[in-house]
């Protein structure tokens, strides 16, 4: 007892340091994984920023990284359109009243002093030019004072009719001279005398102002209309800023520092450093939180790593490809593989964050997201549950197809023109295309490498063409009908309590692989010959018996099996007695007989499916041995051997419930009352006799 008790503290304290190991070997994996994602994405965010400034030589060629208005060029169209906006001008009424009223005073003037009788002409013009406001010859004023009242009052309406027409059309400041010019031209077609052209001329040329000036407020606003009709000029995201070797000026460093690209000091932005780390970190909870709560088994084995070179695979590869086209990279690949090797779910997740991932560090559009996340999603759908690897490549024009919807969807949504519609389309099929081929080249490589059984793995090792399966069924064939069995046995009874079918029947075609070192000392296999036991003492052929499991993990791993299936081989039998030679030996009361060394060496089913394998080799074995296999014989048999084992605690290390034991009795039942039917009974005849007949 103490002896156990001390194996069992021991036993207890290495599971311990094996589950503290793998909780530092994860946290390192997890923390190696944050910093290959950190470096990949600030790299990819800092690279693309360039140290330039006015008057440098662009050292590549620089795109825009979004949609973005030219602020300059807009500015220096709406400049253009102010300007050829022609000033708006208003007329001063009040300069042509003033003018009249000038031009009447001097009549009036000329009228008064007409009426003085005792005053000379000469005098009268002295006083009319101290008096009027209008400066004149003296020779004028002489004309003026000379014209009679009629050819006055006609002189003076004449020249307030030519006030109204000049000035009614209104006068600009700058346009005065050209307005003075003109009122000779004017003169020239009047029917007057020469001296009344020249009193008029004069008088209009010293009282003419401009009337016509411009209407700040009005232009303004035609201004502002003009310029609200300006378009804003739109740089295109990857839209060329500026051509390598160009020189920068002012406008092109200001689209530059907008798109981001602009690396305004050395090193690293601690703001986008601790961004980027945040960004990281919340993503990675979605994943490991889903993982943790809803598949922890991921943790154990290599499945944690894979996952982490499976994402960052596929970062890289996108992030490689994604200067040929950003609609053929291939992110649903980590879908599918995912989804095939772990879990339909996760793969879903996963798909997620490759596509934020690359969303941030290729500033990918709206319709490039969806696609992703779209097509990935149906990718991870389809290839949950593959049966060959040529529909992984229907998966992949599945994932093309929808590619093409998407990009279809939004380009009309978008109203974009058929053609960029059709070329977008056109690598879209190819991405899906592209995922599939990935996907199927690099399958093997975890499969084999990491060491992960995968359905298309398992059902390759199912064909009969297997080195070991030849094998089986050349040199011991009786051991390889019976794994054929008892592998129908184990993929229904796996069926029927929900575990993993195809582990189950391909552990059964390989459990006896160990019988191969030896096949003539198994019954099956012996085919009438001599039984080589019956010149064997007991312990002799038990250890034969018991070292087929031995043998055959040798043998497994020799021809790299699957762990799965490995462990299956070594499992099948438990620590069960080799019941036929502990009683052979127990014959010979001379000797001291120990069940133990007549038991197999263990351990005991660990698995349902392991546990499953044993169940259906003792019981295809025990009913085979039935002299009348009835429904009822073959029922009982079953259920007295699955008794047995659970009598014998050989399933107390599984997870199997006496519901499941229940189940699985059934499926057994059903599978061998087809192969043990009861036959027609046919008649002797007389072939001889027959043929005669005939």
């Amino acid at each position: 007892m103490e002896k156990k008790a001390g194996k069992a503290k021991k036993t207890k304290k290495f599971t311990g340091n094996i589950k503290n190991n793998k909780i530092y070997i994860n946290g390192l994996l997890l923390l190696c994984f944050t910093a290959v994602i950190f470096f990949i994405t600030i790299q990819k965010v800092e690279t693309k920023r360039i140290n330039v400034k006015v008057g440098d030589t662009a050292p590549l060629e620089i795109r825009a990284t979004k949609e973005m208005v030219d602020k300059q060029a807009t500015e220096r169209l709406k400049r253009e359109a102010a300007n050829r906006v022609e000033p708006r001008y208003r007329l001063s009424p009040s300069v042509q009243m003033a003018m009249k009223t000038t031009v009447k005073e001097f009549f009036d003037d000329v009228r008064e002093l007409q009426l003085v009788d005792n005053m000379s002409l000469n005098k009268k013009a002295q006083v009319l030019g101290e008096e009027s406001r209008i400066l004149l010859s003296k020779n004028e004023y002489y004309i003026a004072l000379k014209l009679n009242q009629d050819e006055l009052n006609a002189f003076e309406n004449n020249i307030k009719d030519l006030i109204n027409q000049i000035m009614g059309v209104g006068i600009k400041e700058e346009d005065l001279e050209y307005e003075k010019e003109n009122i000779e031209k004017i003169f020239e077609n009047i029917d007057i005398s020469d001296e009344e052209k020249q009193l008029g001329i004069s008088l209009l040329n010293n009282t003419i102002q401009p009337n016509k000036f411009v209407d700040t407020e009005a232009t303004q606003r035609k201004k502002n209309e003009e310029i609200a009709k300006v378009e804003p000029v739109i740089v295109k995201e990857h839209e060329v800023i500026v051509r390598k070797g160009d020189v920068i000026d002012s406008n092109s460093l200001d689209l530059i520092k907008e798109s981001g690209l602009l690396k305004e000091k050395e090193g690293y932005d601690k703001r986008t450093v601790i961004g980027i780390i945040v960004l990281i970190l919340l993503l990675q909870i979605v994943i490991f939180g889903y993982i943790y709560l809803f598949n922890n088994e991921i943790m154990d084995g290599n499945r944690l790593l894979i996952l982490i070179i499976i994402i960052t695979f596929v970062i890289l590869v996108s992030e490689g490809i994604y200067n040929i086209s950003p609609f053929i990279m291939p992110v649903s690949t980590a879908a599918l593989l995912i989804a095939i090797l772990m879990d339909t779910r996760l793969s879903l997740i996963v798909n997620m964050f490759i596509v934020f991932i690359l969303s941030f560090t290729l500033k990918l559009d709206d319709t490039i997201m969806a696609m992703y996340l779209i097509s990935g999603s149906i990718g991870a759908f389809m290839a949950s549950k593959q049966q060959q690897r040529y529909n992984i490549l229907l998966n992949g024009l599945l994932i093309g197809v929808a590619n093409v919807l998407t990009i279809m969807a939004f380009g009309l949504i978008k109203k974009l023109e058929l053609l960029d519609i059709l070329v977008k389309s056109g690598y879209g099929l190819i991405n899906g295309v592209f995922c599939a081929v990935l996907t199927i080249g690099t399958l093997p490589i975890w499969e084999n490498l990491f060491e992960v059984l995968t359905p298309l793995k398992l059902l390759e090792l199912s064909n009969p063409n297997q080195p070991l399966l030849k094998r089986l069924l050349l040199e011991a064939p009786g051991t390889y009908h019976h794994s054929i069995i008892v592998g129908n046995l184990s993929e229904r009874a796996a069926e029927s309590i929900g575990a993993d079918p195809l582990i189950s029947r391909v552990g059964a075609y390989y459990h006896d692989i160990g019988k191969l070192k030896r096949p003539y000392f198994f019954k099956e296999n012996q085919l009438g010959l001599d039984n080589p036991h019956d010149k064997l003492q007991p312990n002799m052929s038990t250890l034969i018996i018991t070292n087929h499991t031995k043998d055959g993990i040798v043998l497994g791993k020799k021809s790299k099996l699957p762990k799965e299936i490995i462990d299956i081989i070594g499992q099948h039998h438990g620590d069960t007695v080799v019941s036929y030679f502990y009683h052979k030996a127990k014959e010979d009361e001379t000797k001291e007989v120990k069940i133990e060394d007549f038991r197999y060496n263990g351990p005991k089913p660990q698995t349902r499916e392991a546990a499953i394998v044993m169940l259906a080799d003792s019981v295809e074995a025990a009913v085979r041995s039935i002299k009348e296999p009835n429904k009822k014989n073959i029922e009982e048999m079953i259920r007295s051997i699955i008794k047995g084992k659970l009598e014998d605690s050989q399933l107390e290390e599984c997870d199997l419930t006496l519901k499941d034991l229940n189940l699985i009795a059934n499926a057994f039942s059903s599978i061998l009352m087809g192969i043990f039917h009861e036959r027609i009974e046919y008649p002797n005849l007389d072939l001889e006799t027959e043929k005669g007949e005939v």
